[in-house]
């Protein structure tokens, strides 16, 4: 499937999907999770917590509440919070079900951010090259609008380099 790159702050993003980088418990910190939750003005993390805990890899979805979106998907790349740390098949395991997911709600849009990093532990640069590889190969039936979004300019450069080298080598 083809995506873009984007750089902002993934709670002012408008799409049918918002991508949140959970821990299995669902709870909704820092980082993605917080923007989240700020910016929801709703009761996001309880709607949120109370579908969990969910499987390392595995999705919930709720409301978006105030955000820009019809859903916030919420992704387990990471176990709960100390009690590991994401890897790089834990973090192809929630995009793709995260994608799936939007596909089976009927989305058109979707935001992603780059999982498993920040608190969950993964290298930014791996963590970026599974959630682009696995957009990449996803074949979707209703998505048509999927973004990767990095907060700020390094991440951002840093993304749109691995989506480059991903596309050229589907070429």
């Amino acid at each position: 499937m083809e995506f873009d790159v984007i750089r902002g702050n993934i709670a002012e993003q408008r799409a049918d999907a918002l991508v949140n980088a959970a821990g299995t418990s669902l709870q909704m910190g820092s980082g993605v999770a917080g923007a989240l939750r700020r910016n929801a003005g709703g009761p996001i993390n309880d709607e949120a917590v109370s579908k969990g805990p969910v499987d390392l890899g595995g999705v919930a979805v709720t409301d978006a509440y105030d955000l820009d979106a019809d859903h916030v998907i919420h992704a387990a790349a990471m176990p709960h919070y100390g009690d590991g740390r994401a890897t790089a098949d834990s973090v192809r395991d929630a995009t793709r079900n995260a994608v799936a997911r939007a596909d089976e709600l009927g989305c058109e849009s979707i935001v992603v951010p780059v999982l498993g990093t920040g608190a969950a532990g993964l290298d930014f640069e791996v963590g970026a090259r599974c959630v682009c590889e696995t957009i990449d190969a996803y074949d979707s039936t209703t998505l048509t609008d999927a973004r990767v979004i990095a907060y700020s300019d390094a991440e951002y450069r840093t993304v749109t380099a691995i989506a480059d080298r991903v596309r050229s080598a589907d070429e």
